[in-house]
């Protein structure tokens, strides 16, 4: 099980990262940011392996459940 950053939005941030330093702004002066958008990924197969039962309500609120 993961909960973390979504890669797809960090790839986004790091996008509008770039286009500003190609737009002449200085590196030191972009804000640092934090992650808006997280997701959770739960794999049956590793808790199945560990003996780990997930309650299906965790299944239903996850963001993808790896078989």
């Amino acid at each position: 099980m993961s909960y973390g950053e979504s890669m797809v939005a960090a790839y986004r941030g790091v996008g509008g990262y770039i286009g500003k330093i190609i737009a002449s702004v200085k590196p030191g002066d972009l804000p640092v940011t934090q992650p808006t958008v997280f997701e959770l990924v739960v794999s049956l197969k590793t808790a199945k392996t560990l003996g780990v039962v997930v309650p299906r309500e965790l299944l239903l609120s996850a963001n993808a459940v790896i078989q």
